[in-house]
């Protein structure tokens, strides 16, 4: 279904939603021409590219309109108490559990239930997830009486499904189950004729509740704001908009109500994008199996690597005083040393050569620590700048705790 200009303008109007990339209008004329049916749908795309709007669209042009809608971020909720949040408990039917309690099933009944981060799931919900996308049926927890429930279940991700698949950390079948429509929400760096239009909105908002001056900026400043890469998407543009407002800005006094900002004062409020070395999502493997890293994301895993490696060996130089076997070359953006003319081969002869030294678990935790220590111990910005759950984050920070 293509929506003429109008409706397609009075939709984003109705949900807030700025920009004209074909992508994006891409996506919610899909989410409008799906509504109507009850076919699960899977929404993809990197954290705060703002898929949460489009299950409120699919909800509000269905013919369940009427019935009750429900977020749920399932990555946010404990593993040992999600299947009774999901599903529901029986009195007794664990420690604490002092009544009987409703799932978010039973009380979505006839309406819409949003999954968010569906890619968290434990492995034993993700069976009972199946069951009652199959046929609408489930057990509360601690009971053995079949319930039934009509729901219109709709996900969302922003990691890699097929590439969980492949490592055995998300059921085949219900990947399957789940992916009957897919909508694709673009990142920001794909957006770029939209950046600054979000950048305007956002700081024109802030302005307006705090009774500053509007914020405009001039052609560099534009430039600069749409060459960064945005690995928080809109979320992070809209931080920077505001903030930018509030230190840049000044209260209205009459006369001049804007404030012109130019290309070196927005570079101050751009995070070194070296600090990023995580990627914040890979968009899908290629057809046929191949790697489902992105030429980006293997860059970026490449200079974590090295960045790593390279701290290890000066640290071996410190205790030993000698310098190690192989030394780590200085590096410049992503790769130190270019190993091959294209991406995968230089990602194929970097693993072939390199990978098996490194831990790829202590990598993990260093990238954390670097996120945590950047935003002052704040796990819920560090986990979107990763693009990883905040759940992820408390379990790296529990297990350290209980080693140390």
């Amino acid at each position: 279904m293509e929506m003429d200009a109008q409706e397609l303008q009075t939709l984003k109007n109705r949900y807030d939603i700025i920009g004209n990339d074909p992508a994006l209008n891409r996506a919610l004329e899909t989410a409008v021409a799906i509504a109507p049916t009850d076919l699960t749908v899977l929404i993809e795309g990197e954290s705060g590219t703002g898929k949460e709007n489009i299950p409120h669209i699919i909800h509000q042009y269905s013919r369940r309109k009427t019935g009750k809608y429900l977020a749920v971020n399932c990555g946010a909720i404990p593993e040992g108490t999600i299947n009774a949040e999901l599903f529901g408990h029986e009195k007794g039917a664990f420690t604490g559990a002092v009544g009987e309690r409703k799932g978010y099933f039973e009380e979505a009944n006839g309406g819409t239930l949003f999954l968010d981060e569906i890619g968290e799931l434990p492995k034993e919900t993700q069976a009972m997830l199946l069951r009652v996308l199959q046929n609408g049926e489930y057990m509360k927890v601690g009971s053995s009486k079949v319930e039934k429930t009509d729901v219109r279940v709709i996900c969302a991700t922003n990691v890699n499904l097929s590439y969980a698949v492949a490592t055995g950390k998300f059921r085949q079948d219900l990947y399957y189950r789940i992916n009957s429509i897919q909508i694709q929400m673009p990142p920001l760096r794909e957006r770029k004729s939209d950046i600054y239009l979000l950048f305007r909105k956002f700081s024109s908002d802030f302005s307006q509740k705090y009774g500053t001056c509007r914020v405009t900026l001039d052609l560099g400043a534009i430039q600069r704001l749409s060459a960064y890469r945005w690995p928080g998407n809109i979320r992070q543009l809209k931080n920077v908009a505001e903030t930018v407002t509030a230190i840049e800005s000044r209260p209205l006094r009459g006369g001049d109500d804007r404030v012109e900002l130019g290309s070196e004062v927005i570079g101050r409020y751009l995070p070194d994008e070296q600090d990023s070395l995580l990627p914040a999502h890979a968009s899908g493997a290629p057809a046929g199996g191949a790697t489902p890293f992105s030429d980006t994301d293997k860059q970026m895993i490449i200079k974590a690597i090295l960045d790593l490696k390279q701290e290890v060996d000066a640290l071996k130089v410190r205790v030993d005083g000698q310098a190690p076997a192989v030394a780590a070359e200085p590096h410049h953006g992503y790769i130190a040393q270019p190993v091959a003319d294209e991406p995968e081969e230089q990602f194929a002869a970097y693993e072939e050569t390199h990978l098996p030294e490194v831990n790829m678990r202590q990598m993990s935790d260093e990238l954390i620590e670097r996120a945590l220590a950047r935003h002052g111990g704040k796990v819920k910005p560090a986990a979107a700048e990763l693009g990883i759950s905040e759940r992820t984050i408390y379990r790296k920070l529990a297990e350290k705790k209980k080693k140390g």
